[in-house]
C-alpha cells in the first residue's frame, strides 16, 4: 500500500507488543496498601489483575494496527461533497491523572478522488482515544491521519468531552465539557462550508452525560 508508511508515522505506534501485567498487578498491590488498604482482603485479592486487563483495553490504541484497521477499505470515487460522521462515542484516559474523559467526536470531510468505508472512521477515533491523552492532542490526531490516509480537498473534527478529572476533583464542576476542533484545508479557509459542517453537527444534539 502506497500509504503504508505515512499512517503508520501519523498512528505512532509503540514498540512494545503488549502490556508487562505482572508489573502492573505489582503496583496495584503496592497503590492499594498505600492507601491504607489490604490487599489481601477478599475483595481485593482479585483487584490488581482486574486493572491490568482493564489498561490492556482501555489503551489498547497504542497497539492497534493502522494498515490492518484500514484493511484497504480506501475506494475511488467520484464525489466531492461533504461527508460526515457525528456523533461518535468515545473513552479516553486524561494523561495528568489518569481518569477517564468521553464524549462524543464528529468528522467530516470532503474528498478528492478518494474515500473510505462507514466503519473505518470510528475505528480510527477509538485508534487515537484508547491512549492516554488530551483532547486537544487526539483531535489534531484524527485530523491528521485522515489527510495522510485520504489527501482530501478538507478534513474537520469536532471533539466534545466530559472529563472526570474536572468534575469529581479540582475544581468539580459536574456540566462543565470541553469541545475542541481542527480544520484542515477547505474547512479552514471556507467560512462556508466550516459553518455547514458546524450547523450540521448542532442538530438535534443529545446533551453529554454519564
Amino acid at each position: 500500500m502506497e500509504f503504508k508508511q505515512s499512517i503508520y508515522d501519523a498512528a505512532e505506534l509503540l514498540e512494545q507488543e503488549e502490556i508487562n501485567a505482572p508489573v502492573i498487578e505489582s503496583s496495584v498491590r503496592h497503590i492499594l496498601s498505600a492507601v491504607g488498604e489490604n490487599p489481601d482482603r477478599q475483595g481485593l485479592l482479585r483487584t490488581p489483575r482486574r486493572v491490568a486487563r482493564m489498561y490492556e483495553e482501555l489503551l489498547a490504541g497504542y497497539r492497534t494496527d493502522p494498515v490492518a484497521m484500514v484493511n484497504e477499505a480506501l475506494f475511488e470515487v467520484e464525489y466531492d461533497e461533504m461527508v460526515i460522521v457525528r456523533d461518535i462515542e468515545f473513552y479516553s484516559l486524561c494523561e495528568h491523572h489518569m481518569l477517564p474523559f468521553l464524549g462524543r467526536a464528529h468528522v467530516a470531510y470532503i474528498p478528492k478522488g478518494r474515500v473510505i468505508g462507514l466503519s473505518k472512521i470510528p475505528r480510527i477515533v477509538d485508534m487515537f482515544a484508547r491512549r492516554l491523552q488530551v483532547q486537544e492532542r487526539m483531535t489534531r490526531q484524527i485530523a491528521d491521519f485522515l489527510c495522510e490516509l485520504l489527501n482530501p480537498q478538507g478534513v474537520g473534527v469536532v471533539v466534545e468531552a466530559l472529563h472526570l478529572c474536572s468534575m469529581i476533583r479540582g475544581v468539580k464542576k459536574h456540566d462543565s465539557r470541553m469541545t475542541t476542533s481542527t480544520m484542515f484545508g477547505v474547512f479552514r479557509t471556507d467560512l462556508a462550508l466550516r459553518m455547514e459542517f458546524l450547523d450540521n453537527i448542532s442538530r438535534s444534539a443529545e446533551p453529554l452525560h454519564f
